[in-house]
């Protein structure tokens, strides 16, 4: 944790944040885009988020009070971000949240950069028919592989919570996996 608080100081110290923060990129960069990655499905929409994530991260980072470690505070930027992204472009094209999830994951096969086979893509599009915060859940469990106790800290869930909704989501998608 000392190491977390020294590197937060250097990215706050005028002097060394731009080397600070060029590392902060690296590191968090691959995860952060795949975070992203599974909330929006499209490759050049992610990158637009990541970016506005690193900016939002840059802007605020004189505001973070370290209650939680930097990887779930900004995990929970790219979230908001990614969830925001998703919202308005569907209001942009008269479309609910959902209609364009279900959209998107339609659209994977097209996705030069999605490289996953067909049971993949059936997955892809069970996951698009979840509850927002199930979605959620569930690619942060599945994918990122991410603990409880880390997802709790990002979506400010308990525990308990966070079980749950991964157990209906599970469920949700063995059934549409058997039907379809």
């Amino acid at each position: 944790m000392n190491e977390e608080k020294e590197f937060i100081s250097q990215l706050l110290n005028p002097e060394t944040q731009n080397h600070a923060f060029k590392l902060l990129v690296q590191q968090y960069q691959k995860p952060l885009y795949s975070l992203i990655r599974n909330i929006v499905l499209n490759h050049d929409d992610t990158d637009d988020v990541l970016q506005n994530t690193f900016l939002k991260v840059h802007q605020h980072l004189k505001n973070f009070k370290g209650e939680s470690k930097l990887f779930s505070w900004m995990y929970r930027i790219a979230t908001n971000e990614a969830i925001s992204f998703i919202k308005e472009k569907a209001k942009k094209r008269g479309i609910s949240s959902d209609t364009l999830q279900i959209e998107l994951a339609a659209n994977l096969q097209s996705d030069v950069f999605f490289d996953g086979n067909e049971i993949q893509l059936k997955l892809q599009k069970a996951i698009a028919l979840l509850p927002e915060k199930q979605q959620l859940v569930f690619k942060m469990k599945y994918f990122e592989e991410l603990k409880y106790e880390e997802i709790s800290s990002v979506l400010g869930t308990s525990v308990g919570a966070l079980k749950a909704s991964y157990h209906h989501a599970v469920k949700k998608i063995e059934l549409f996996m058997t039907v379809n």
